[in-house]
């Protein structure tokens, strides 16, 4: 009997020895643990909120110029590093080395050309005759007012004014004949006599007028005047019919489809012609040449590389997701693995309507332009890109790694009376490093858990704090 006392005693004291030396070495776990947390304090800040991706960088308009003909290089117009402007030549080939249809194509071409300026020159032809009818209806009406209006008598204040200016005419006249009479016998081609005689003929051509213009008022022309009438309505006429007769005739000729297809023949031997040559598409700088003088080139071969340095841009893919936050004018951020140390800024200039789809994920091309570029950014180097879409300011922030997810709801871990706690959250914006806090038992000063203990993430606390919470 006493042994079994014995034993249990010593059983005892075995199992109270074990569980001190088991609360001791929980609470050497927990003192470890607890000093390797890392902590920092919730705090009310600016959060820029931005949306990342990376891109190449490439200019802002690119062309590979290739030869249309064959032929050998005559001539290299340019060097590596050249500026340019739209349309300069930058290379030709020798003549003599032309395909034949390049060579047949100038003399088409003034073929051609001879055709449509005969074609026009009967459409200008047309236009004249077209006006000429216009003019010869118009003489019509007028003689056949002249013819109408010889009998009917006009008012006694039309009759007096057109006397007077019989009398002054004749006036003028009468002074005129005095003045050439004194130089009458002097010979025909004196200068002065010449001169003085013009004005008297001018002068007795107006009396005429005159008269007549007073004999067909009074109702009285007389027959010649009669006649004269009758014969320039009847030259009017004839005119007239002259006239139509010729519109007729070049209007039978040829149509505008004609025209366009000249002009058409035209612009294809000058294209050949041209092919000859090497142009600019655009302005920029020459950045490859790949022929020299002397070079037998092939259609399609490549003779230059051209780039538009006016603007450095990169294209970014977005996901769909936050492809709605962003628009153009938004400020960005840009840096490069190649230049270390330096941020860039840039803008956004443009934004896909249309998704492009690549393995199921559906992203958007964002185009980027960069502000500040020196020499140190080049095409075809990779950048970082961060697009700012919104600017926040005294708002309440934590770190993005202290988040964690328990029960399908995010939360922090926050230190109180030195025992970690999680609190539920929701967020807000967020920027690469920190996200707003828009719900949850957090104020600023508050201490959070940086690094709290895997199985955080899965929804269960750790031993040490169920122990702690036990010994409290």
């Amino acid at each position: 009997m006493k042994k079994w006392i014995i034993f249990i005693v010593v059983v005892i004291v075995l199992a109270v020895g074990g569980y001190f030396l088991f609360q001791r070495a929980s609470a050497q776990r927990i003192q470890e643990a607890l000093s390797s947390l890392q902590t920092v304090e919730a705090v009310r800040d600016e959060l820029v909120a931005m949306i990342g991706g990376t891109g190449s960088v490439h200019t802002n308009q690119m062309g590979t110029i290739l030869w249309e003909t064959s032929g050998i290089v005559e001539k290299i117009d340019v060097a590596e590093g050249d500026p340019v402007e739209a349309d300069q030549v930058l290379a030709s080939l020798r003549k003599s080395s032309l395909p034949q249809n390049v060579i047949l194509a100038q003399a088409d071409l003034a073929n051609a050309q001879k055709a449509l300026d005969e074609l026009y020159e009967t459409q200008l032809a047309l236009a004249q005759a077209d006006s000429a009818i216009v003019k010869a209806e118009d003489a019509v009406k007028k003689a056949q007012d002249r013819v109408d209006n010889l009998g009917t008598p006009a008012g006694d204040s039309d009759i007096d004014v057109a006397k007077a200016t019989v009398q002054l005419s004749k006036i003028q006249m009468d002074k005129a004949w005095d003045r050439y009479k004194d130089f009458e016998s002097r010979p025909e081609d004196n200068p002065i006599r010449a001169a003085l005689f013009n004005k008297y003929a001018q002068a007795k051509q107006l009396y005429d007028q005159a008269v007549s213009r007073l004999n067909n008022l009074r109702g009285t022309p007389s027959d010649l005047t009669a006649r004269l009438a009758q014969a320039d309505l009847d030259l009017a006429l004839a005119n007239l019919e002259d006239a139509r007769q010729n519109y007729e005739e070049l209007s039978a000729g040829p149509d505008a489809r004609d025209i366009a297809a000249l002009e058409a023949r035209i612009a294809a031997a000058q294209a050949t012609i041209d092919s000859a040559q090497l142009t600019a598409p655009f302005a920029g700088i020459i950045t490859d040449v790949s022929n020299k003088p002397g070079d037998r080139v092939a259609p399609g071969s490549v003779a230059f590389r051209l780039d538009d340095f006016s603007r450095l841009l990169v294209d970014v893919p977005v996901s769909e997701v936050d492809i709605a936050r962003i628009g153009e004018g938004q400020e960005v951020i840009l840096t490069f693995d190649a230049i270390s140390g330096k941020e860039y800024q840039g803008k956004v200039v443009d934004v896909d309507r249309v998704g492009t789809t690549n393995q199921g994920v559906v992203d958007f091309t964002v185009t980027v332009e960069l502000l500040d570029a020196d020499e140190q950014v080049k095409p075809g180097m990779t950048a970082a890109v961060n697009i700012i879409v919104e600017r926040l300011q005294d708002v309440l922030v934590v770190p993005n790694r202290a988040v964690r997810v328990k029960d399908g709801q995010r939360v922090v871990y926050i230190l109180r009376n030195g025992v970690p706690e999680p609190v539920t959250i929701t967020l807000g914006a967020s920027s690469e490093t920190d996200s707003e806090i828009v719900e949850g038992e957090l104020a600023a000063g508050d201490l959070i858990v940086l690094n709290p203990p895997e199985n955080f993430e899965f929804g269960q606390e750790p031993a040490f704090v169920r122990q702690m919470r036990g010994i409290q």
